[in-house]
């Protein structure tokens, strides 16, 4: 946990009410990552972040999971919290009203950039994903350690996410490609990731950014997690000064440095830290739970 300079920070966006205190309800909106932030390491959300997250929406605050995973599966998690709120999927590029068929903002790569990013990334013999609001499409089998192969065994049909696996990509993307939000590339070599990514980020039309150190996800250009807060914000008529945002990875700097408090986790990467308002604990030791305690 930080508590030097971001300690410091953090004060400096608070206001005192008439008897001295601290204003803690300034913030009105909270946005947060879901993995290595809400979740645990083993993809569960502890009961103490739960009692949080019910408590802040209860208080009056409005929540919303921001999650570069695609609609159908954060759906899931944010049902668990028991609360209503919108999800950000996909790094930004869908936004959608759990509780409705609203869809709030869309931002689709489409067939022809999905087929130019599969032409530059396929020479690598990399996993290549490409994620709709509800279906995961690839060209190598799916692993069973994959997070949405492994939820959809516990899940009913209708929750489940569609797991397409072609050996005709290119059929798959002009079946698929108005939907296509988003592209994710893994690969444990990293000197080989590194490449690919920069052949990907020559081009002037697309946003790439990681969310472990093993994969690069790509959208289009201007698309990002906190692009999709300033949507929300303005969505509901939120001042920037008033959201709150709490994440852990790379796709989540942008939402962070959007925020009036941008929260790093615990387990952050060092250059969310750096440019965090706050460090909390880690996702491990329900650290969402602590910073929402903390500041509402």
């Amino acid at each position: 946990m930080g508590f030097g300079v971001s300690s410091f920070r953090f004060i400096i966006h608070y206001t005192l009410n008439k008897r001295g205190e601290i204003d803690r309800m300034k913030y009105k909106l909270i946005c947060m990552d879901m993995d290595g932030t809400v979740l645990s390491d083993d993809k569960i959300v502890s009961e103490e972040n739960l009692k949080a997250i019910k408590a802040a929406h209860d208080a009056g605050m409005k929540m919303a999971v921001c999650t570069g995973r695609l609609f159908a599966n954060a759906k899931v998690y944010a049902d668990m919290f028991g609360i209503k709120a919108p999800v950000i999927a996909s790094n930004g590029a869908y936004i959608k009203d759990k509780d409705s068929d609203e869809v709030i903002y869309k931002s689709v790569l489409g067939r022809e950039k999905a087929t130019k990013i599969f032409s530059t990334i396929n020479k690598y013999d990399i996993s290549i994903f490409f994620n709709t609001c509800d279906a995961v499409i690839t060209n190598k089998p799916f692993d069973e350690r994959n997070a949405y192969v492994r939820m959809n065994k516990d899940l009913p049909k209708e929750q489940q996410v569609r797991l397409i696996y072609t050996e005709d990509m290119m059929k798959a993307i002009e079946e698929e490609g108005d939907e296509i939000l988003k592209c994710i590339c893994i690969e444990n070599d990293i000197e080989k990731l590194n490449k690919a990514r920069a052949e990907i980020e020559a081009f002037s039309e697309f946003e790439v950014v990681s969310s472990f150190k093993n994969n690069f996800e790509i959208m289009c250009k201007g698309v990002s997690k906190g692009r999709a807060v300033e949507v929300l914000t303005g969505f509901y008529n939120i001042k920037r000064e008033e959201v709150i945002c709490i994440g852990d990875n790379e796709n989540d700097i942008s939402m962070i440095e959007y925020a009036g408090l941008g929260i790093a986790m615990g387990n952050a990467e060092e250059r969310v830290k750096e440019i965090a308002n706050y460090i909390t604990d880690t996702n491990n030791n329900s650290g969402v739970a602590k910073a929402i305690n903390k500041f509402i």
